[in-house]
């Protein structure tokens, strides 16, 4: 859980209010490890820090959907930022309403989510002349390649029910999960470093260890898939051979 979240970074030029709504939104996905609905009040807690620097941007005191949209028209961040920050908000609005439960999200899902307000609070606290600059699409959501319809599936799936906890001849199914979750990420997001993809192909192998251990059927399924999508980002960086 850790890896997991290694690259949500506060922004040092934040008030004291933002930085610590930010990370303990960080510090409930780390601890959803442990408490599995930690991961949803991740989300709506995130939204405290993204409404208070969107209001003291655009000096107006509105609804969340109306400050996300004029931030949107205004250049300060990318449609795509916008549709995951309003997706953030419909959550947290059901959640109110109680349509959802705390329990809605899959702690690699609320990870997105979250991530999504740490790049527009960066972007939105940019001075006026570069806070323009187009932002990266949250998500992995590049509109080409395989490996970025596999994260999105991956997302939607819940992680087995009764596995959390559960480890096969040594290896801890959520960790391994987590890992190749961030792992995948990092290459959708600029590419892999030599230690990263070192490390992938060590959760390849585990993959490999524990999927024929695995008895139940959708638990199976969602490993195999997990190992799919692992070896799609894995084979840019097939070892040259000799």
């Amino acid at each position: 859980m850790d890896a997991l979240v290694a690259d949500l970074v506060l922004p040092g030029d934040a008030s004291m209010y933002v930085m610590s709504a930010m990370e303990t939104s960080r510090e409930l996905i780390r601890h959803s490890y442990y408490r599995y609905e930690f991961a949803t009040v991740a989300v709506t807690h995130s939204l405290f820090a993204l409404e208070h620097v969107l209001a003291e941007r655009l000096a107006a005191n509105e609804p969340l959907h109306d400050l996300i949209d004029r931030a949107t028209d205004a250049g300060l961040i990318t449609a795509g930022l916008a549709a995951e920050l309003d997706r953030s908000r419909l959550l947290r609005d059901n959640l109110t309403q109680g349509a959802e439960s705390s329990a809605a999200l899959h702690p690699i899902r609320a990870l997105t989510m979250v991530r999504a307000v740490f790049d527009a609070v960066s972007l939105l606290l940019r001075p006026p002349s570069t806070a323009g600059t187009a932002a990266p699409d949250v998500g992995g959501a590049q509109p080409e390649g395989g490996l970025a319809r596999l994260w999105e599936d991956h997302l939607r799936a819940p992680f087995p029910d009764g596995f959390r906890g559960v480890d096969f001849d040594g290896v801890d199914l959520v960790l391994l999960d987590a890992d190749v979750a961030g792992l995948v990420q990092r290459e959708l997001n600029g590419g892999l470093d030599d230690s990263g993809i070192a490390h992938l192909w060590g959760c390849i192998t585990d993959l490999d260890k524990i999927v024929p251990l695995i008895n139940e059927e959708y638990c199976a399924s969602y490993f195999t898939k997990l190992r799919t999508m692992a070896q799609v980002a894995a084979a840019p960086h097939l070892p040259t051979a000799t």
